[in-house]
């Protein structure tokens, strides 16, 4: 009789177990959907899911697109590749969605969630286990850094998103030669193209893998048609990008060279003497590797570059896998090449700095990393149990001191500037008055953002004739202006300073980010009020 029930209760448990085993996907994609959810609320709750200004700048440019003094597509400019602005522009006319951030990042939550199946479904390809799967994707789940970032409106899940997909697409290519996998590859690989331009390096790395893989295999002319069929649709964006720059800026190197670019930037910052990374490439990996340390944590950086070279001399993985895994690597090499040619800044606080700047580059590797550790704990049997200990215990130790180190990024890094001096006076002296804020979005579109007017109070770079006009004789057109009293770098300023109108204004507000300038009651009757260029250039 007990017999019988054992046997009964065993085959309820493996019907339970099968059940479970067939929607495994969805017990994912529920768990997922929950963890970002609630993620984003605390982050909310704690006001940080706006403390990065770039954020704020992401949030302001799509809304740009949709309201203002000259709304449309050209709002889109060309510091920042247009993809996660383009997502936000079906909500962020919605103040609600603007002001709280979730416009810019529910974009970054959907990412977050499917970036989580690709880890599941990349280790599934790879033939590992369930517990494996479960621990790969729960290193990238329980890091504190993604769970930050995916609640706030930066750029780097979408651009995880997208890269992942791509290298999950190229590995089911190299696994099956099914010619829709390339194309998928290819489709999301111009998606990561939009988003950052980790995404262009990309596209390259897996043209050099696609030629290495179909010439081993099948020569010459077969590889040539491949990989141009592949180069055609992956580099399309980037062909757009180009094709954007010159028609809106008569440029199509603007967004490579211009006033506003990161080779502009990069250059002030050396001839500051912050720019230690370029030309020293030893420093470069160092430093690169420091930021995937803090980001992701050192123990479990160093499993995951284990767990790569387990996979990678795993005799049961055929070349061809092996070759399309090595795609992961991309944002290393990336990102070590960037700070070596001086095409980015990254600061790590004591090391390259006295504080934290872009130390966020680090995330781009935790797909990777978690790839990794799901394989190797697949992969180790006999200390599998000891491994997984360790691995949680670290997290929990992470939760517990809220290592997070984007949040210290956001809060304190260079990446923050406490703007709310100035918007505040703005939300309590402008809001209700007629007139226009004459101020650069380049330099202070956190302030922008922070005021809470309308993004049609606001003169600006991108307002066209607006702007020409109010720079020219700003006593006409701006009530208000907001700038870096002496700074060349403002482009108001730089504008201004060589009018005669400054002495129509009084100096109501100086602060260390910007100073707030108000037009003197004398000069009120004259002051245009209305928006009445229309969509004028």
């Amino acid at each position: 009789m007990n017999n019988l029930r054992f046997s009964i209760n065993l085959k309820n448990l493996q019907k339970v177990v099968s059940f479970l085993q067939n929607r495994e996907i969805y017990i994912y994609l529920i768990v997922l959907s929950v963890v970002s959810i609630v993620t984003f609320i605390i982050y909310y709750t704690n006001g940080l899911g706006l403390s990065y200004n770039d954020a704020r700048s992401h949030l302001d440019i799509g809304r740009r697109v949709v309201e203002g003094l000259k709304p449309g597509l050209a709002q889109l400019g060309s510091v920042w590749l247009p993809l996660p602005h383009i997502l936000m522009i079906p909500t962020v006319w919605n103040d609600f969605m603007w002001h709280t951030g979730l416009s810019g990042a529910l974009v970054s939550m959907i990412s977050f969630v499917i970036t989580g199946l690709l880890i599941y479904k990349f280790l599934k390809e790879l033939g590992v286990g369930a517990i494996g799967r479960l621990i790969g994707v729960l290193i990238f789940v329980a890091n504190l850094n993604i769970l930050y970032l995916q609640s706030t409106a930066m750029t780097e899940m979408l651009l995880l998103v997208t890269m992942t997909a791509t290298v999950y697409e190229l590995l089911l290519w190299f696994k099956k030669e099914n010619i829709l996998n390339l194309l998928k590859s290819a489709f999301f690989a111009m998606l990561s193209t939009m988003v950052r331009y980790d995404g262009w390096f990309l596209v390259m790395f897996c043209i050099a893998l696609i030629s290495i893989e179909v010439y081993r295999k099948k020569g010459y002319k077969i590889t040539e048609g491949v990989v141009i069929l592949f180069a055609t649709l992956a580099g399309f964006g980037i062909f757009l990008w180009f094709l954007w720059n010159q028609l809106i800026f008569k440029d199509a190197l603007y967004f490579m060279f211009g006033p506003f670019s990161a080779h502009t930037q990069q250059e002030q910052l050396e001839i500051a003497g912050n720019l230690a990374t370029k030309g020293n490439l030893l420093f470069s990996i160092k430093v690169y590797l420091f930021a995937i340390a803090y980001n992701s944590n050192t123990f479990i950086a160093l499993l995951g570059l284990i767990g790569a070279l387990i996979l990678w001399m795993d005799k049961r993985i055929k070349v061809s896998l092996k070759i399309a895994t090595t795609a992961l690597m991309a944002p290393l090499f990336f990102n070590i090449l960037s700070l070596y040619l001086g095409q980015s800044v990254l600061f790590i606080q004591g090391l390259s700095g006295n504080t934290w700047f872009n130390v966020r580059y680090g995330i781009t590797l935790m797909p990777s990393i978690a790839i990794f550790i799901g394989f190797l704990v697949d992969r180790l049997k006999t200390l599998r149990i000891v491994t997984i200990g360790l691995l949680l215990f670290v997290i929990f130790f992470s939760f517990t001191s809220l290592d997070a180190t984007t949040i210290d990024d956001a809060k304190v890094g260079s990446s923050q500037k406490n703007v709310s001096e100035v918007s505040g006076w703005l939300n309590k002296n402008a809001k209700d008055k007629p007139g226009f804020v004459l101020i650069s979005a380049a330099s202070h579109d956190a302030i922008i953002f922070s005021s809470g007017l309308p993004m049609s109070k606001f003169i600006h770079e991108g307002t066209g004739a607006y702007w020409e006009e109010a720079t020219t004789n700003p006593g006409h057109w701006a009530r208000w202006i907001i700038m870096r009293t002496y700074d060349n770098q403002d482009m108001t300023y730089r504008a201004v300073s060589k009018t005669p109108d400054l002495i129509k204004y009084n100096m109501v507000g100086k602060y260390p980010f910007a100073d707030i300038y108000e037009l003197k009651d004398d000069y009120l009757p004259s002051l245009i009020t209305t928006p009445i260029l229309g969509k004028q250039k």
